[in-house]
């Protein structure tokens, strides 16, 4: 039997730019192999450079058509029937871009060699319906769980997140009849001392993520991960709301939240872990006068997936408070997270958080300051502000003098009463 090797000469322009396909020739004849003398005198006999020299000699002309590289056959069978020699189109496919990431020992990396490109891992995640699947496990966590249920359950919840039960005001895991009541249990009065001394203290047990001044009106999530500070906020609320000085045109959002000379806009980044206290409580004596509500995703806000997609407080659904205090601007933001659609707020009874009308990239204002009440709702250090359910984060961003002070680390594990900060 004898091989030919034939080039293809002059190809036709082709918009699937193949690489340099080679195409070889084989076919098959009748009789055999002795007989293939007269077939050398009828084609002539080319080498193709990737078989040169071979050990099997020189090959002659008895030849098939087969395709090298299977190049378009793939790409077809991936579902990408147009020019692959244009960059801008890119296969998305979302099954096979989920075993990329998963498989392991790069598995799926010879696709990319033909053109395939996996979606990214933040869009990936973006694309997961977690406000449907937080709504689900809220769900979940209003099933009444049996007595004989509830120990186990509760305890694989202790031993997984490191919960201290003896610092809640009923240590019984009988008396919580679902998850929704042991994730909101209170503390003992004594667990918790507020401190004082300080004019800012811890309004959550967590973890300090980062703490600083506001720097051109970005704000950290996380070291080296900024967001907006007036995406973050929205639109300033009206100054008859606040009984804030109207600030000049032209300035920044940062400025114009700054009401008095001389004082600068701070902030603290506060993470509660699912294993942590939920409640939240004023972190000084302040005036609540607006409530501004952003329906949004409900993303983890992990410190590793914080440190993984920027701006997610931006993106996730939060309530932000403002209102003043004696040093001026004041704000508190409840940011919601995968599972932590609900957000209580103790004194606002009509906000509803995670709800199926809200449309994303909106946000719903509320004004404590009408006809009858003119100073909003007084909050007093360390009275209770509202709950979370699971874990989520707490934002303070407010006004105060150039001699204020920080005590604290970033990474640091804190409690709530502890103090933040002083003049």
């Amino acid at each position: 039997m004898v091989r030919c090797y034939k080039a293809l000469s002059n190809p036709a322009p082709s918009c699937y730019n193949l690489h340099k396909v080679k195409t070889h020739v084989r076919r098959l004849r009748s009789g055999n192999g002795g007989s293939s003398s007269c077939a050398g005198d009828q084609h002539p006999q080319l080498e193709s450079p990737g078989l040169a020299g071979s050990a099997r000699g020189t090959p002659n002309r008895r030849t098939r058509f087969r395709l090298q590289f299977p190049q378009l056959a793939l790409r077809r069978r991936l579902g990408q029937l147009s020019c692959m020699s244009r960059p801008a189109l890119k296969l998305r496919s979302w099954p096979l871009t989920i075993l990329y990431y998963l498989l392991p020992f790069g598995a799926l990396k010879p696709l990319t060699r033909v053109g395939w490109r996996p979606v990214s891992r933040v869009a990936l995640y973006k694309s997961v319906p977690t406000r449907l699947l937080s709504r689900a496990w809220g769900r979940l966590n209003q099933v009444e769980l049996p007595t004989w249920l509830r120990k186990p359950v509760y305890s694989l919840y202790i031993w997984t997140f490191g919960v201290n039960m003896k610092e809640a005001a009923v240590e019984d895991l009988h008396h919580y009849r679902n998850l929704s009541e042991f994730f909101r249990r209170k503390l003992k009065p004594q667990a918790r001392p507020v401190c004082c001394v300080h004019s800012v203290i811890s309004p959550s047990d967590g973890k300090i993520l980062n703490f600083g001044q506001v720097k051109n009106c970005e704000v950290e999530q996380v070291k080296g991960v900024t967001y907006s500070l007036e995406s973050f906020l929205g639109p300033r609320v009206s100054t008859e709301e606040l009984h804030f000085s109207q600030a000049p045109p032209g300035n920044s959002f940062q400025q114009q939240l700054v009401t008095k000379e001389g004082n600068e806009l701070y902030h603290c980044v506060i993470y509660l872990a699912p294993g942590d206290y939920h409640c939240f409580h004023s972190p000084t004596d302040w005036r609540v006068s607006h409530r501004r509500h952003f329906p949004g995703s409900l993303m983890s806000v992990n410190p590793g997936v914080a440190r993984w997609i920027k701006e997610l407080f931006c993106h996730n659904e939060r309530v932000v408070l403002t209102g003043d205090w004696k040093h001026g601007f004041f704000s508190l933001t409840a940011v919601g997270a995968t599972n932590v659609g609900s957000i209580r707020i103790y004194f606002d009874q009509d906000l509803h958080t995670n709800s199926p009308s809200y449309s994303k990239g909106s946000y719903n204002d509320f004004s404590f300051i009408s006809n009858n009440n003119k100073e909003g709702i007084p909050m007093r250090k360390g009275e209770h502000l509202g709950e979370f359910n699971l874990g989520s984060t707490i934002v303070l961003i407010f006004e105060a003098p150039k001699d204020f002070k920080f005590h604290l680390k970033a990474g640091q594990k804190i409690r709530f009463g502890e103090a933040l900060g002083s003049l």
